[in-house]
């Protein structure tokens, strides 16, 4: 009740009210902006982006989506691959010579597969490092979208795997055996993609365009393709290069015997393939892959993978092990074999090291 002789007035109890909750909001607004900005910072906004369910955090790639956008990516650039050849427009140029002076052969087929292979994967990776025999043109660059889906084999067969986005390099070869191609040797052809981890080949890929064929494999993982029953390693076969294979005939005769048989091919990745079980007719098979000259690590970095994955052996001529990082080539040759003494046969071919510098 108020004193007495004193009466309070409605209008002025309400103005003093109104009073009180305007110092009361000046004190407490700026703490509860805090508190809303506090909330909404730490909470994903209704309908905003999320991490997808199942996909590596920032910082990291996920090896087994890696392995499946390979397998789209080298199929994708062996359509463009094949579209060129059958549509005879090749637009062949030569871009350079060889250490040997052979002419480099670029098509058109190269450079659409290569651009369809590299945007589809830095698309899909943008953290990773992307290495590729052809030069990217900024001004072709195109939007290629992947829906992260899994095939069902990739699934069945391989595990989640994560590993730090920047030990990560990636090896493009759009189109392996360009000169089989201006040659319309087609079943020499591949497209392929290799993953390597601290410079350990780790994911390959093989595709060839105009049979639709694709071996892959992943190291620790699983793959689907595998060696032969048996292999011959008192006269194998030898696959090499077909413009280098007097050099190697010569001294793996003196090795082996006149009994010895020298395959030349066209193309590092079919080269691989002879060496395992492949359903295709028009793949010759062979004991072991001998090469004796600088070679670049596009060309082999995704048959060195399938090997490892499935035992196998991918070495310089005097067995050491190509790592892919730093340069672009190999200056040591290499030999390749499966379910053999890789060591054996290294020590009974000592004298090709000697060429492969040249």
């Amino acid at each position: 009740m108020a004193p007495m002789g004193i009466r309070l007035s409605p209008l002025g109890m309400a103005v003093f009210c109104l009073l009180g909750l305007g110092v009361l909001y000046h004190l407490y607004s700026g703490f509860l902006a805090g508190r809303f900005a506090f909330f909404m910072l730490s909470e994903p906004a209704a309908g905003g982006p999320e991490t997808p369910r199942g996909s590596a955090p920032a910082g990291a790639v996920d090896l087994r989506e890696l392995l499946a956008v390979s397998v789209l990516a080298a199929a994708r650039g062996g359509e463009e691959v094949k579209r060129v050849r059958e549509g005879n427009v090749l637009n062949a140029k030569a871009k350079g010579k060889t250490r040997e002076g052979a002419e480099e052969q670029l098509t058109s087929g190269d450079l659409l597969s290569n651009r369809r292979m590299f945007y589809l994967l830095k698309g899909a990776f943008p953290a990773v490092q992307i290495n590729s025999e052809e030069r990217v043109d900024t001004a072709d660059q195109e939007t290629v979208s992947w829906d992260r889906s899994i095939p069902e084999d990739i699934k069945q067969k391989i595990q989640p795997k994560e590993v730090p986005a920047e030990s990560v390099t990636v090896w493009i070869d759009p189109l392996d055996a360009t000169q089989e191609y201006t040659e319309d040797l087609r079943q020499y052809v591949t497209t392929m993609v290799c993953v390597a981890v601290n410079g350990k080949p780790v994911i390959g890929v093989i595709h060839k365009p105009f049979s639709s064929y694709t071996a892959w494999a992943m190291v620790d993982g699983g793959s689907n393709v595998k060696p032969r029953s048996s292999y011959n390693e008192k006269t194998p076969r030898i696959i090499v290069s077909r413009s280098h294979a007097g050099k190697v005939e010569q001294v793996a005769r003196q090795t082996f015997g006149n009994k010895t048989v020298i395959i030349p091919a066209g193309g590092a990745g079919y080269k691989v393939l002879a060496l395992l079980d492949v359903a295709e007719k028009n793949q010759e098979e062979a004991d072991v892959y001998i090469h004796v000259t600088y070679i670049k690590k596009w060309d082999i970095c995704a048959g060195n993978a399938v090997l490892r994955a499935l035992g196998g052996h991918m070495t310089t001529l005097t067995g050491e092990e190509i790592s892919y990082t730093g340069s672009d080539g190999n200056e040591g040759g290499l030999i390749a074999s499966i379910n053999m003494n890789h060591k054996a046969l290294i020590e009974k071919l000592p004298d090709l090291e000697k060429t492969s510098h040249k």
